[in-house]
């Protein structure tokens, strides 16, 4: 068997794909600047540009079996380097010899790689070949990664935004605890520029979502790179001081002031966690060299696929921290099931018919088979592979609607 084609499917546009409900924000590292607010789409969750906001690879071989992987939301010019690099490199190669691929992409990437929008091109490929192995062997991937640990994954809910609607914001949360989540995350608002107002903006935001879920519901809040190193240590230590009891405080500073999180780690007793804007083994053991975080958190349609994500997974467990990676989806539960070290997973409840497509909900609408929690517990199906397929009719849809500017449907 070998690998007869790689093709890319472009997704996106920012007047009618991703925008977050009215009301909703969250701190980010724009933050710094006194415009921010211009410098993103109005009601943007998060950080992007451009008019693709979604690339599926599809990897097909010459017996007709084809893998599906995802690059990570928000780089349409992945789909430039792998037609016009990576495919180059893989095609005519067994999709059974991902470690070879692996260094082969990733090598011959590194003048303008290493980390970034070129590993996340490399992760869709690697993603999608682990697709084929399971289908071709007819076992789902996380057998091919040692076996299922559990029956099901613990998940928590992800969404709770700042919002200047405290009502709503607590609405929001007791909704979850009601579908059973006992464990939530939600985002801080405020930065260093909001000053000490902002500062008591984030603590109420925080407490009003604990008298919600009360004591028992573990709760933990992300500043999505947001703050500065003195800034998360005075934050953080307000937090504990009102008795908020976070289960972490994710991504405080941007992700390569490595050392400033070691500084924040040292000197709150919050667990701190980060890792979601990380790429390779080799980024991920710096953070572990230097004892930056409590908690890992990869994501593997960036930081290199599967078989990068199988080595990251390794040095964690080598130093007893635990892996919660960003994001649910099945890419991430596969992982998460075949290994004790990750004892939690992310997950994004899907769009409850409002219209609202972000980049939390935008998986949902993309593809078929992604599992819905219940109870706070998902179970991942035994199909081959990763269990999933093209949701062909909406991504057509998706694609109208951004009037077809720039945009391409290919391989479906």
């Amino acid at each position: 068997m070998k690998i007869s084609d790689v093709k890319t499917i472009l997704v996106g546009d920012p007047s009618s794909l991703i925008s977050c409900a009215e009301g909703e924000f969250l701190s980010s590292p724009l933050g710094i600047f006194p415009d921010h607010k211009t410098l993103l789409p109005s009601n943007a969750v998060g950080l992007r540009g451009g008019p693709i906001y979604a690339v599926i690879v599809k990897v097909e071989t010459d017996e007709g079996v084809y893998g599906l992987g995802s690059v990570g939301v928000g780089n349409g010019s992945a789909a430039y380097i792998i037609e016009h690099h990576l495919k180059g490199i893989v095609v005519g190669e067994s999709p059974f010899d991902v470690e070879s691929l692996w260094e082969k992409m990733f090598r011959s990437t590194l003048n303008y790689g290493r980390k970034g929008v070129a590993l996340e091109a490399i992760s869709g490929i690697d993603i999608a070949l682990w697709d084929i192995m399971g289908k071709v062997t007819n076992q789902p991937v996380y057998n091919l990664l040692g076996g299922r640990t559990r029956d099901q994954i613990k998940v928590y809910a992800s969404r709770l935004y700042a919002n200047h609607d405290l009502n709503a914001l607590a609405s929001q949360a007791e909704f979850y605890l009601k579908q059973g989540f006992t464990v939530m995350k939600q985002r801080f608002g405020y930065g260093p520029r909001d000053g000490r107002a902002g500062m008591r903006k984030n603590l109420e935001l925080v407490t009003t979502v604990r008298s919600v879920i009360g004591p028992d519901v573990e709760l933990a809040a992300d500043a999505y790179m947001g703050w500065d190193v003195d800034y998360a240590i005075r934050m953080i230590r307000m937090l504990e001081d009102a008795g908020t009891n976070l289960g972490w405080v994710e991504e405080p500073i941007i992700p390569d002031d490595v050392d400033g999180y070691a500084r924040i780690r040292r000197s709150v007793r919050t667990p701190i966690s980060g890792g979601e804007h990380e790429f390779t083994r080799y980024g991920f053991r710096e953070l572990i060299s230097k004892e930056a975080v409590d908690i890992l958190q990869p994501d593997i349609n960036r930081v290199g696929g599967m078989t990068e994500a199988r080595k990251i997974w390794a040095l964690a467990a080598s130093n007893n921290l635990k892996v919660i990676p960003h994001a649910g989806q099945l890419h991430n539960y596969h992982m998460v099931i075949a290994n004790l070290c990750s004892p939690l997973a992310e997950y994004f409840p899907p769009s409850s018919g409002g219209g609202v497509l972000d980049d939390d909900t935008l998986f949902w609408e993309l593809f078929l088979g992604e599992p819905l929690a219940v109870g706070g517990y998902v179970e991942l199906p035994n199909a081959p592979g990763f269990g999933w397929e093209l949701n062909e009719m909406k991504i057509r849809d998706l694609t109208a609607q951004g009037g077809g500017r720039n945009l391409r449907v290919a391989g479906i």
